[in-house]
């Protein structure tokens, strides 16, 4: 199948989540994952309509994001999603409009200075570990409800960066584990939902966003509140075996 039939198929599949809880479509932000794609194929997601672009690596985005502009007339919002080391910090502003992985807070300071230093603002979103998976980054809320202490933490942590100049924090992110059924996944999106509701009316902050779901899991993170899918199989096809 084509991009664009993809993309359409997975827009049929998210209108069908929406319709189940009640939701409206247009508030789902269908973010296209571009690792390994090639310009041209990344360009073709764009002519399919798609505006929201996620790269995972920093080093790949330097060079793919403007050879990506260069050929599209159409504005594109970048999103970085992947793991950010803190030496590549400062590729970052300039390149991408939205963070989806700051998931410490040594992070958010060093971004918050390199914004300062510009004079401009950075969205972000905190990477949460809801699932508890030693293996997946993020801060930590792995039994946030009933942990006291962890919960305090938590709380602390966010209030510290929400007080960091040049960033936005507009929401937050989580990884949920693989599994062969996507219902198994459900806890954690329901706990992310739970969590950015009791921080956003804690902490007195809208926090609109939350970037969860994926190609093999996002029908199910739709209808638990998502606001942005991370879709890259489902758009681009499988990549091949020696691409990791």
């Amino acid at each position: 199948m084509s991009i664009a039939a993809n993309i359409e198929g997975i827009r049929e599949q998210i209108d069908v989540a929406c319709r189940g809880v009640g939701r409206d479509p247009s508030g789902i932000t269908l973010l296209a994952v571009c690792k390994q794609q090639p310009p041209e194929t990344v360009g073709a997601a764009v002519v399919a309509g798609l505006r929201h672009l996620g790269e995972n690596r920093v080093e790949e985005a330097v060079t793919k994001i403007p050879q990506v502009q260069s050929c599209v007339a159409e504005p594109i919002v970048w999103h970085m999603v992947g793991h950010i080391q803190s030496r590549k910090a400062r590729q970052i502003p300039g390149l991408f409009q939205m963070v989806h992985a700051v998931d410490r807070l040594n992070l958010a300071r060093r971004l918050s200075a390199l914004m300062h230093e510009r004079g401009d603002t950075l969205d972000v979103l905190l990477e949460i570990n809801v699932s508890g998976e030693a293996s997946k980054a993020g801060f930590n809320a792995f039994g946030w409800q009933e942990d006291a202490e962890l919960r305090a933490r938590l709380w602390q942590d966010c209030e510290t960066l929400l007080g960091f100049p040049g960033l936005r924090v507009c929401g937050l992110m989580t990884m949920a584990p693989i599994a062969p059924d996507m219902e198994t996944t459900r806890p954690v999106f329901r706990q992310l939902a739970a969590l950015r509701a009791a921080l956003a009316r804690d902490l007195g902050v809208p926090l609109p966003e939350l970037s969860m779901g994926m190609t093999d899991d996002f029908p199910v993170a739709v209808e638990e509140g998502a606001t942005i899918v991370r879709i890259g199989r489902a758009i681009f096809g499988p990549r091949r075996e020696n691409e990791k």
